[in-house]
């Protein structure tokens, strides 16, 4: 008689900086996912933050899920703090798309998406390795929603701009938001309420 297979569990993180969105092959001591909690055995992120990059990532133990939050069905998100203050010609070549990005060694077209300035700034706890003071100059943050995900692709597109990123932070994927997790929470949940 086969063994039931367990039901497939989700979790919901606030990863910090610093931490690289892995379990396994520890380059130099780095910060894992697993330092963070107890995850079950074959439990995966969701697409990936760099390690410089904060906020909402998802993990599962379910391959299908990983795979339709991956598509571009689901919004990707992310409030990025930029070198200086960000033009409204700017935000509409965000906008716009086209901008010439390099994945994985290829040139790569960004497709249309949503940027919008945010004023005033989101009210992120201070990380724990400070961005900068004002003596370098002006900061301002943008909200950029995504459908696709290539590899560190909103750092590309803000410095193709003009305005490179200082801070990353994701704050929502599909329905789901960062909210008020703290930096480091983990959260156990049912499903991802994802539409």
């Amino acid at each position: 008689m086969a063994e039931a297979s367990l039901p497939h569990r989700h979790f919901i993180v606030h990863k910090p900086f610093g931490y690289l969105s892995q379990f396994i092959g520890n380059p130099k001591n780095k910060k894992l996912l697993g330092d963070l909690h107890a995850f079950p055995a074959g439990t995966m992120a969701i697409g990936r933050l760099d390690q410089d990059s904060e906020g909402l990532l998802l993990l599962t133990t379910d391959g299908k899920m990983s795979e339709y939050v991956r598509s571009r069905k689901v919004e990707k998100e992310y409030y990025a703090q930029v070198d200086g203050r960000i033009t409204p010609e700017a935000i509409a070549q965000l906008q716009q798309g086209g901008l010439l990005i390099t994945h994985e060694k290829q040139p790569y077209q960004t497709l249309p998406c949503q940027a919008r300035a945010l004023t005033p700034a989101p009210a992120f706890p201070e990380r724990s390795r400070r961005v900068r003071d004002d003596r370098h100059g002006p900061t301002s943050w943008v909200s950029i929603t995504l459908t696709e995900g290539k590899n560190r692709q909103v750092r590309k597109m803000t410095a193709a701009v003009g305005f490179p990123t200082l801070r990353l932070v994701r704050v929502r994927i599909g329905n789901l938001h960062l909210g008020n997790l703290a930096s480091g929470e983990v959260r156990e949940v049912e499903s991802f309420e994802l539409a």
